[in-house]
């Protein structure tokens, strides 16, 4: 029998062990439950990013030039997976990766680890048939290029994390990414995703669309035509831009070889770029349209003046200037010399203006500065400061040597000739389109007189004995048309050897001469099947110019050219 004193303690004890099950059970609950409830909700909570649908890449007339699809990322909670090996083994056939390396990203204790990114919706609804615990997956999407490698090197292409890393994609990159959304989840029954409520749900902000001055029709004929030349021509790659002379938009700029912006990674990275912006060369005879236009503006000759034109030219007694084929003494006209591509004879023509104002005319057309086409990696090319000029980078620089620069800012020149000495800042920006589809146009590009109407005429007249059978490129004639143009053959800047070795081949041209259009410039670097511009270039200046008169339905020309003596005796 328990005694009074015994049960008076076990009673004691009783109430208080009550008391401290009861405190610790307030303390738990109240004291610490809105941190136990934190560190709960913490363990089973987590934000999914919504990514912005990227804007449109799209041509003149609104076509898809890139677009983007709707996607998954498949995702894993590894902390769910109870056997990762027999997961991935499962799972790697139907996303197509290595078991062994999916098995090591299935292992672990991460909360959120990525699978595989942007695989098709069918490819997920496989996933998702297979009933795998802790294997989830979130809102994504996919860049495709309808296209293929139409236009690729002014489209561009985008990187794994679907930031623009090229062209277009790269310097807009910000308007056609869009800012991304963001929901809060909670996970519930092993893979079960609960929202918390739509106050954490905050919406993705589509990208804008942009739409080129691209038309795909004549890019597609400018791609062609270019990537058949250089395999005719066994050079090392050629280029095509063509011009609106009205408004300075680029209608098409084919590089070839190019790439595929579907398959960037078998790609070799130096077909990445867009070199008809960024590579430099000499543009050697092109030039001298630019001459021509300086020395005609000044007043110091007309399209008829008479020079006579030695076998060779010795220059200040340091160096003796040829022209591309040996000849004896010539008797031609300003107009000759254009059409002969004389070295010597624009020597003769630019004394007559002098170093200082072929400079400022060579800055008036744009060289030594970026265009701003809206194009990424524009090169400002090389135009050497003219107190730095040698005892002959005057005689060079005259006929196309000593500087160098783009093909876009070679075409300019040939667009201010055309649009009656004028220069519009060529671009490749339309505008934009907003998410409700209402098209911006771009503001409208700088334009800048660099010469006079009649010069700009004259010197048209000039350039259309150039496409004569008196000329360098009769090939590059168009039945119907008057066609103005320019050859370019010029020594190749070789950068392995810091000399120079080859040759870079052009033909610039517009047409109609009488009221032109459009402006198409073809340059081939270090071709190896011949080297002559108008027979490699004029070609297919030919080609792209025949079918962009055609399908802008531009009218035959309604007169026939001048005929400019081109020799006197």
């Amino acid at each position: 029998m328990i005694s009074t004193r015994r049960l008076r303690l076990l009673r004691a004890i009783a109430v208080l062990t009550f008391f401290g099950f009861t405190g610790k059970l307030f303390w738990m609950q109240v004291v610490e439950g809105s941190a136990t409830a934190a560190e709960a909700m913490a363990q089973s909570t987590f934000t999914s990013h919504i990514p912005a649908l990227r804007g449109q890449i799209q041509d003149i007339n609104g076509l898809p030039l890139a677009v983007t699809i709707d996607a998954r990322n498949i995702t894993a909670d590894q902390t769910l997976i109870r056997d990762p090996g027999v997961t991935a083994q499962v799972l790697a056939p139907v996303i197509g990766a290595d078991p062994t390396a999916l098995e090591r990203t299935l292992t672990g204790t991460h909360r959120f680890v990525y699978v595989a990114k942007e695989v098709t919706p069918q490819v997920w609804k496989e996933v998702q048939n297979l009933n795998l615990s802790g294997i989830l997956s979130e809102s994504a999407s996919r860049r495709v290029y309808p296209q293929g490698a139409l236009a690729a090197n002014v489209i561009g292409f985008i990187n794994s994390d679907g930031i623009g890393r090229g062209g277009i994609e790269y310097s807009f990159n910000k308007d056609l990414a869009g800012t991304p959304g963001r929901a809060v989840f909670t996970m519930a029954g092993g893979a079960t995703r609960i929202r918390t409520g739509s106050q954490d749900i905050v919406q993705p902000t589509p990208g804008a669309s942009v739409r080129l001055t691209i038309d795909r029709d004549v890019q597609w004929i400018a791609q062609r035509a270019i990537a058949d030349r250089v395999k005719y021509a066994r050079a090392d790659f050629g280029m095509v831009t063509v011009l609106d002379t009205t408004n300075g938009h680029i209608v098409a700029m084919a590089v070839a070889p190019s790439f595929n912006p579907n398959d960037v990674r078998k790609t070799d990275p130096a077909l990445l770029g867009n070199r008809a912006v960024s590579n430099v060369f000499e543009p050697g005879s092109t030039q001298k349209v630019l001459t021509m236009a300086a020395v005609l503006e000044e007043g110091a000759a007309t399209p008829t003046d008479k020079f006579v034109i030695p076998p060779t030219l010795r220059w200040k007694g340091v160096k003796t200037f040829h022209d591309h084929k040996p000849h004896g003494t010539l008797h031609l006209t300003l107009t000759g010399i254009l059409a002969q591509s004389s070295n010597i004879g624009t020597i003769k023509a630019a004394t007559r203006i002098g170093p200082e104002k072929l400079y400022e005319y060579l800055q008036k057309f744009g060289f030594g500065s970026r265009i701003g086409s809206g194009l990424a990696g524009e090169s400002a090319g090389i135009l050497p400061n003219i107190d730095g000029w040698s005892a002959t980078s005057f005689p060079t620089i005259a006929f196309g040597q000593g500087v160098s620069v783009t093909q876009l800012q070679a075409a300019q020149v040939y667009q201010t000739i055309a649009n009656d000495g004028v220069r519009i800042t060529p671009t490749v920006i339309a505008g934009t389109v907003d998410a409700n589809g209402d098209f911006q146009p771009a503001p409208t590009q700088p334009q800048t007189r660099v010469v006079s109407a009649n010069t700009a005429k004259l010197v048209r007249e000039m350039m259309e004995s150039v496409v004569s059978e008196e000329g360098t490129a009769p090939g590059a004639a168009i039945p119907g048309y008057r066609v103005a143009g320019k050859t370019g053959t010029a020594n190749r800047r070789d950068d392995e050897c810091h000399c120079y070795r080859g040759y870079v081949s052009s033909f610039i041209g517009l047409a109609p001469a009488d009221k032109p259009r459009f402006v198409v410039a073809v340059v081939l670097d270090n071709p190896r099947n011949g080297h002559y511009g108008g027979v490699l270039g004029g070609p297919v200046f030919k080609e792209v110019m025949t079918f962009a008169l055609q399908k802008y339905r531009v009218p035959p020309s309604g007169s026939t050219r001048p005929v400019i003596p081109t020799t006197w005796k």
